[in-house]
This record gives C-alpha cells, structure tokens and sequence, in this order.
C-alpha cells in the first residue's frame, strides 16, 4: 500500500510573485509614503544624496540574494548595456532626484495630482517608441481613474482646480513622471533574466550614476544631519519605495505589461490621501469615497485582459 505524500505547504513568496494586482497596488502604497516623507523632510535630508543613499542600501539589501543569479545572468545583461544603462538612468537616477528635488519647491497635493498623469506618460512613449497604442477599455480605465484623483485631491470641488498654482517644482515632478514612463515602456525590452539579476544590477548602476551629484551637493554644504528623522527616513526609502516597489512593480509589468499596468499610478494619490486621514487627522468625506470608487473602477477596466491595438 502507498502512502500518498502529504500537500506541501503553500509558499506565500511564490503566490504573491503571481499576483500582479496586488504586487502593483502594494507599489502605489509604497510609494505614496515616498512623496507623503520626501515632502516633510524636505530641507532637512538633501534630495540627491537621498536618492543616491536609497539605491546604494537597496541594492546593499539585495546583493547577497542576487549575487549568483546576476553571475548566471550576466552574459545577457551585457549584451544590452546600453539599454541597462538608460533603465538605470530612467528609472532610478533621474526619476527619484526630479521627484525629490521637486518637493522642496512644491506641495504634496500638487505632486500627487501630477503623479495622477503617470499613465499617459507611458502610453506617450509606448506610441511614439514602439506604435502601440491604447485600447478602448484602457482609455476609458485611465481617464474614469483620472476622475476619480480628481474628485479627491480637489475634494469634490472642481472649481478648486482653478486655484492651483504650479511652480517649478511641479515641472520638475512633471519630468520626473516623464523620465519613468520612458522606463516603464522599455521594461518589456529588458532582457530575459532573472527578477533579482535585473534590479540590482540597475538600482547599483543609478546609485553610480548619482554619486557625482551627491558629492557636489555635499560640497555646498547640505549634508546628511544624524538625527531619528534622517534615520527614519533612510531606512523606509530604502526598504519600501525601493527594494520592495521596484520588484513589486517590475513583476507587475511582466505579468500583465506596461499599459494594463500604468493605471495602478492613479492608486498613489488614493493611499496619500488615505495616510492624510489616517496619520494627520483628517476626517474622512463623501468625495474621498466617491473618489476611491472611481480610481478602483478604472483600474479594473483598464487592467482588463487585451491586446492593445499596434
């Protein structure tokens, strides 16, 4: 008689490597904390040596996992330099120093209502770069999602939109959305490795590509001051917006593709408005549930499985 083999136990790791909707919901959370502490520290932690720190712990936290893949990979990572180089630069150096410099000039309400245009940076480049356009339901995912932001950053009042006012830091911002849609839309072009392989080797080439930045902003005279704040804050950039958001993210897009996976963008203004109630004391209103539906409905439209149209 054959005794059958006990069920193995699930691997929690393993599910959620398959769960692109949670992987890219738990991003957004990630990195609305990001903009919610970059803007109250703004002034106290210097915006380059942050982002330069942030991909030199990350990519010190991921090292001793990704050392024999990133050996096993390495043929096929150097072939595509060029291509690593700009994801590196894309995605990690300028992206995180426009974001964080742009925050000491400009509110955390304007960030996030710019962070609300992430998705239309991406199929931007995804059309001019490779011809693909949108499909109808991701059109109409983005721009009801859209609304949704809308309806909670102007707190249900549209006449509010007429009493923003943009500055220099929110151009920055701009770029820096521009420079991460470039990102997103060449990450299905990345070669063919392993997750671990990919995301040290380009979070170690931003930090190398910030490094002169970081010095010459350490030359003027703004430097790192050691106190609980800075230590705080270095250690949740490190180990959220930045280990855990960029795998979470770069699986997300692998499973389900840059455009399907862009609206997940319009979340970030949905969790900081959220930590907003949550650690400011705001109270909850009608137009943040109002809001919140709207954001949910787009993004299940537009991650509706589809082949966008070429």
């Amino acid at each position: 008689m054959t005794i059958p083999a006990p069920p193995s136990a699930p691997d929690p790791v393993r599910w959620l490597n398959n769960q692109p909707y949670l992987l890219l919901s738990l991003t957004s959370l990630f990195w609305a904390g990001n903009i919610v502490l970059a803007r109250y520290v703004a002034g106290h932690v210097p915006p380059m040596t942050l982002s330069c720190v942030r991909w030199i712990g990350a990519f010190l936290m991921l090292l001793p996992f990704a050392r024999p893949h990133l050996r096993r990979d390495w043929p096929a990572l150097r072939t595509r330099i060029p291509l690593m180089v700009l994801l590196s630069a894309t995605g990690f150096a300028i992206n995180n120093t426009l974001s964080y410099w742009a925050l000491q000039f400009t509110q955390a309400l304007n960030a996030l209502l710019i962070q609300s245009s992430g998705p239309l940076f991406v199929a931007l480049w995804l059309l001019l770069l490779f011809g693909v356009r949108l499909t109808w339901a991701q059109l109409a995912g983005i721009a009801i999602s859209l609304a949704g932001v809308l309806t909670i950053i102007l707190r249900g009042d549209l006449a509010a939109l007429a009493s923003i006012q943009f500055n220099k830091g929110d151009v920055m911002f701009a770029g820096a959305l521009l420079s991460f849609g470039l990102y997103s839309a060449l990450m299905p072009r990345r070669p063919k490795t392993h997750q671990l392989s990919l995301i040290s080797f380009t979070t170690g080439c931003g930090a190398l590509l910030l490094l002169p930045f970081s010095i010459w902003e350490f030359s003027t005279g703004f430097t790192l001051k050691p106190d609980v704040l800075t230590v705080a804050t270095l250690v949740y950039v490190v180990i959220f917006p930045s280990t855990l958001a960029y795998l979470f993210f770069n699986r997300g897009i692998a499973l389900i593709g840059p455009n399907r996976a862009a609206p997940f963008f319009h979340l970030v203004p949905v969790f900081g408005s959220a930590m907003a109630i949550l650690l400011l004391g705001e109270q909850p209103r009608l137009f943040h549930l109002v809001g919140y539906v709207l954001v949910l409905a787009g993004v299940v439209i537009a991650s509706r499985q589809a082949s966008a149209a070429v």
